[in-house]
């Protein structure tokens, strides 16, 4: 007898046929706060440059990685034998991946920079000070999170939801901290890890992560990759989020969500200006807003809404 195939239904984090989220992540609520525009170009109508491609892409093998190298850790197998593991689903993963060769970004997120990113930096953290936090005999890697944030949607019953992935949690001078992976061609400095404070994505982070574990979670510690032309530079710096300004970060989602709600409901999303220098959609703002649409058409690929509940 034919079985038929199951196919695992993807719930949309938008309302139906509307504009409104409903279940929001770091990224989505991070490129709303940035600009509303941005936000309704990337998020809602899914509008990607080639270079965003390249960096979800390569971003996301990393991750990837790096949460295999943790299991099989955790299985008991050696340095060698994870790194070996890890290398060879890598290359088995992009061996069909060719990135743009003429993009700028392509100097530092290619196939060969890719693995030797993975394996340098496994290889540095081969014996790591945080090791990973082990719940009911499970590490706590990649992390699906989702909660009720406790704020109603204009007046009515529903409540928006915060959901994501926390890369892994780690048990660092006998207090507990969220681990996220960065990549970047800057110089990882105090100018660098700055920017974190404060930081959307640090302070959801921390607050999910106490939720889930029902634990202290202090804060975040950034494992930031530098990706050189020849080589890569691991440094690792932390960001500590106090209950006061966890719940003051919660607080202003109020503020935040009724502002989205509004704009869905005048169907205007504003230009931030002051947001501009480094956006991919720069040159499409700079447009008339008559012409936008077809300089989007000609020089973007436009895909699928975010979605945050999507599995990965």
């Amino acid at each position: 007898m034919e079985q038929a195939l199951k196919v695992e239904e993807v719930i949309s984090p938008f309302l139906n046929e509307t504009k409104l989220q409903w279940a929001w992540d770091a990224h989505s609520l991070g490129t709303f706060k940035e600009c509303p525009r941005k936000y309704q170009y990337q998020i809602i109508e899914g509008w990607r440059s080639r270079s965003d491609n390249t960096y979800l892409r390569f971003g996301g093998e990393v991750h990837e990685s790096f949460a295999q190298y943790q299991h099989a850790k955790t299985e008991g197998l050696s340095h060698e034998e994870a790194v070996y593991q890890v290398v060879r689903d890598l290359l088995y993963r992009i061996s069909d991946w060719f990135p743009e060769e003429d993009t700028p970004e392509a100097k530092y997120r290619n196939r060969f920079k890719l693995l030797q990113t993975v394996v340098d930096y496994l290889d540095y953290y081969e014996i790591d000070p945080a090791p990973t936090y082990v719940v009911d005999g499970k590490p706590a890697i990649e992390l699906s999170f989702q909660f009720d944030s406790g704020i109603e949607m204009g007046d009515s019953d529903i409540t928006y939801v915060l959901c994501g992935y926390l890369d892994r949690v780690v048990n660092f001078l006998d207090d507990l901290y969220v681990l996220d992976y960065k990549t970047t061609s800057k110089t990882p400095g105090p100018y660098y890890f700055n920017q974190f404070e404060p930081d959307n994505q640090m302070s959801m982070y921390t607050l999910a992560s106490q939720v889930i574990l029902e634990a202290p979670v202090k804060g975040v510690i950034i494992d930031a990759i530098q990706l050189l032309v020849g080589s890569t530079r691991s440094v690792r710096s932390l960001t500590y989020r106090t209950e006061s300004q966890l719940e003051e970060w919660r607080m202003d989602l109020t503020y935040w969500f009724g502002l989205a709600e509004h704009y869905v409901k005048n169907d205007y999303w504003p230009m931030n200006d002051k947001s501009c220098r480094w956006c991919h959609f720069r040159e499409i703002c700079s447009k008339a807003p008559e012409v936008r649409e077809k300089f989007l058409e000609s020089n973007f690929e436009r895909g699928e809404q975010w979605n945050p509940l999507k599995p990965r």
